[in-house]
């Protein structure tokens, strides 16, 4: 059993960067550019995590930005916690998310040669490389018995890491903070950041879902996605990492944002500094004190004087 765990979180952690390294920051918001062996990785490794294909994880992942906690939102926030997470797998889709589904652009996923070749043999490359391959090779090369290879690499590590991505549906829609924008439900939530490598930072990606961090602050820690991609750009498999300027961020933030974000004190504090730098300070009667000739008459009336001497 001991053996298996290792086994476990290594796959697990392949399967997660496929869905946020790959359907999700490149192929989804085309966030950063990859080069085909990174491609083919991730490919991979998300045919690994099974959340349907790349294309379908694609076309649903972008309904969900356009038209987030409305019908069209394949998992609908406003639905409550449980549809969200995961009862929207469970009953038919809503017409409108079929609509949106249909009318979303695609055309960029169907030149892509890698993904167009997991969709169509997807029903023989998931089984295979979800279950069969992690079974046999824990039982193989680890000479774990068949039950603990099944049960732990297979069915634990897959329930484990499905529930990671669904608390970015459900539970960073509900509870965190919301720095960037106040008036929709995706929120900043560190303990889905964590769970889910990095994908937690979640009001920040609504308003900013092109920056490949999906996120401004925090470090690697709580973004192992982002370190993977840095690491793939070192190396030179990923390129073109996009991201927004730390001016843009600060207008939203002062603009929308709830008042979670350091930019607001900072601001309070700059504005303060400039109302002290701005006063006419030669236009007030300075004074050195109480009996001072200049000191202005009604300063003297509305004085308390304690214990006072007749």
């Amino acid at each position: 059993m001991e053996r298996c765990k290792p086994a476990a979180l290594i796959l697990g952690s392949c399967g997660a960067l496929g869905i946020t390294a790959g359907a999700h920051r490149l192929w989804s918001h085309r966030a950063y550019k990859a080069k085909w062996p990174l491609r083919l990785f991730l490919m991979l490794a998300q045919t690994l995590a099974f959340q349907n294909s790349v294309y379908e994880w694609v076309r649903d992942h972008r309904v969900h930005h356009k038209f987030t906690d409305t019908d069209a939102d394949p998992h609908n926030a406003t639905r409550g916690f449980f549809f969200s997470h995961i009862g929207w797998l469970m009953v038919k889709k809503h017409p409108d998310v079929k609509a949106r589904g249909k009318a979303v652009d695609m055309s960029d996923l169907e030149q892509d040669a890698i993904v167009m070749f997991q969709k169509r043999y997807y029903a023989l490359l998931m089984p295979l490389f979800c279950f069969v391959l992690p079974t046999f090779l824990a039982y193989y090369y680890l000479d774990e018995t068949f039950s603990n290879a099944w049960y732990v690499v297979a069915i634990f590590r897959y329930v484990l890491s499905l529930n990671a991505t669904w608390l970015v549906n459900s539970a960073a829609h509900i509870w965190g903070t919301k720095p960037y924008d106040r008036n929709i439900s995706p929120t900043n939530n560190t303990f889905v950041a964590i769970a889910a490598y990095g994908e937690g930072w979640h009001n920040y990606h609504h308003v900013f879902p092109w920056d490949y961090k999906t996120s401004e602050l925090g470090t690697y820690s709580t973004n192992f996605t982002t370190a993977a991609i840095d690491f793939f750009a070192r190396i030179g498999w990923a390129y073109d990492l996009k991201s927004v300027s730390d001016d843009l961020i600060r207008k939203r933030v002062l603009r929308t944002g709830d008042g979670s974000h350091d930019y607001n004190e900072q601001e309070l504090n700059a504005r303060m500094v400039d109302y002290i730098n701005q006063l006419d300070h030669e236009s007030e009667q300075a004074v050195w004190g109480w009996d001072d000739k200049d000191m202005n008459e009604e300063d003297r009336q509305d004085a308390t004087v304690r214990n006072k001497v007749e």
